[in-house]
């Protein structure tokens, strides 16, 4: 019921593959042992992120762009120009890109997925494609148009595409455009025929599209932006095109990268799940925040099923860095909590360098086998009934408020799983009740410690109330086992 998604930074990971079995590795000859990694982990997905043919124009941006440089070396240290690439999100084709394989070695991976029984994510950018994409030559109406007394007050808005003609940048409106990109005209009906054609060729190479920032092209959305510039977008896009894409593909699963409390009205319109910006925002806080974060978690629960939540993405700074000791209860309070779960390529590992995501090369980083242990713990856990189709309620833990301590209960009909968390930099003794404890014993319970392996000290049973100990930092998964329920 609810997936969990590997994300792979696919030209970074290439390299480091060929670098680390001393050969070309492409999308055709991927190592047997990097899938049985996929496969022990429990993945449902992969998410190759950035195979899509590169853009010519956003490669030359990105290797002359200062304050881009300056993320380089921040990275890498010294940067050499093949260390620097284009945009995975400046489009210029939704063919393979060749450096990585063709379509028939990216049909091999998926292929092999699937014999293990995981499937293949890919992107989908509909709000805007490269400079030099494949159609602008021949329909620039695709595009959103800059009149020459418009352009003349904001220069730095558009693309001067043929000699007096300009189109505007694509652009998040509460950020500065991105100049390797051409906003797409969703007022032109003929736009959206063609965005429903990449993402019905996109649907025949994979199971599953991650939609890069989804809500641009909601039609309020995009009319507050560019009306004045394009005239009115009629139709919503999102409805008509996964409609078109499930008639073909009844199983395919669409996720939007959504900001901006637009999440409920993109799962209204067909996307399965939808991005948990808010969770992130809370758990990563330093200090966390406990308030809204126990607030977010106890919505409707409809809304809840359809969230993607996660710790870190391509897009955001790494949460071994971010949240420094609090990192091992995020992780658990990400996996036992419901939703989707992402989790990034080297999260497990505890990297804590951000990679750009213009670089084609990785800082050398060392591993944390020990929070790789917990993790696979972990992912072994979240698959147990309880965490796939369990609802959740909030408990009442006898801590004081602002203590940053919370927890909460994942239940069906049989199992119960309570699960606490300590943010604080201080131990504390915690009490809880609960009807699901009742004529528990020890011999009843499982628990998972982010710290101990082997927790059992400390837990005290009396009636319906339980009363433990959490260390500072520490998160704790206790599970009553099925036939003790009954």
């Amino acid at each position: 019921m609810f997936p969990l998604v590997y994300e792979i930074n696919t030209r970074v990971w290439l390299k480091n593959l060929t670098n680390k079995y001393g050969k070309q590795i492409t999308l055709g000859t991927i190592p047997e042992e990097e899938f049985l990694f996929f496969n022990e982990c429990g993945f449902d997905y992969v998410w190759l992120m950035g195979v899509w043919k590169p853009s010519m124009y956003s490669k030359a941006i990105a290797t002359a762009h200062p304050c881009l440089r300056t993320t380089f070396l921040r990275h890498l240290g010294l940067v050499d120009p093949n260390d620097i690439g284009s945009s995975p999100y400046a489009i210029a084709s939704y063919t393979v890109n060749p450096k990585l394989g063709d379509e028939g070695e990216l049909e091999t991976f998926r292929e092999r997925l699937k014999k293990t029984g995981i499937r293949l994510m890919l992107d989908f950018v509909p709000n805007h494609l490269a400079l030099d994409n494949e159609w602008l030559p021949n329909h620039p109406e695709y595009f959103v148009p800059v009149p020459c007394d418009e352009q003349c007050h904001d220069p730095e808005s558009c693309f001067e595409y043929t000699e007096g003609k300009y189109l505007a940048y694509g652009k998040d409106p509460y950020f500065p455009a991105w100049t390797d990109t051409l906003q797409l005209n969703y007022a032109n009906p003929a736009t959206h025929e063609m965005m429903t054609g990449n993402l019905l060729t996109i649907s025949e190479q994979c199971d599953a599209v991650r939609c890069d920032v989804a809500m641009l092209v909601l039609k309020d959305v995009f009319n507050t932006t560019w009306s004045g510039l394009s005239g009115c977008m009629v139709d919503e896009f999102w409805t008509k095109a996964i409609r078109t894409v499930r008639e073909n593909h009844p199983e395919f699963l669409f996720l939007a990268e959504s900001y901006w409390n637009r999440e409920w009205e993109l799962q209204q319109l067909g996307f399965d799940f939808t991005y948990d910006k808010p969770f992130y925002d809370y758990i990563t806080h330093v200090p966390a925040n406990i308030e809204k974060l126990m607030g977010h978690m106890q919505a409707q629960w409809h809304y809840q099923k359809h969230l993607c939540r996660f710790l870190e993405n391509h897009d955001e700074p790494r949460v071994a860095g971010k949240t420094g000791l609090n990192n091992r209860a995020a992780a658990m309070v990400l996996l036992t909590s419901p939703g989707m779960h992402l989790v990034h390529q080297d999260q497990m590992d505890g990297y804590k360098k951000k990679i750009p995501v213009q670089l084609l090369r990785q800082a050398d980083e060392p591993r944390n086998p020990e929070l790789a242990e917990l993790y696979g713990r972990l992912f072994e856990l979240q698959k147990q009934t309880v965490f796939q189709e369990g609802h959740i309620e909030w408990l009442h833990l006898n801590a004081i408020s602002g203590s940053h301590c919370f927890g909460y209960h994942r239940f069906t009909k049989t199992d119960h799983a309570f699960i606490l968390a300590n943010f604080s930099v201080t131990g504390i003794e915690v009490a809880f009740s609960h009807p699901a404890l009742l004529l528990l014993s020890h011999e009843d319970i499982d628990m998972l410690s982010t710290f101990e392996r082997d927790k059992n000290a400390g837990l005290h049973l009396a009636a319906d109330t339980m009363q433990i100990r959490l260390a500072a930092h520490e998160s704790l998964v206790i599970t009553c086992r099925e036939e003790s329920t009954r």
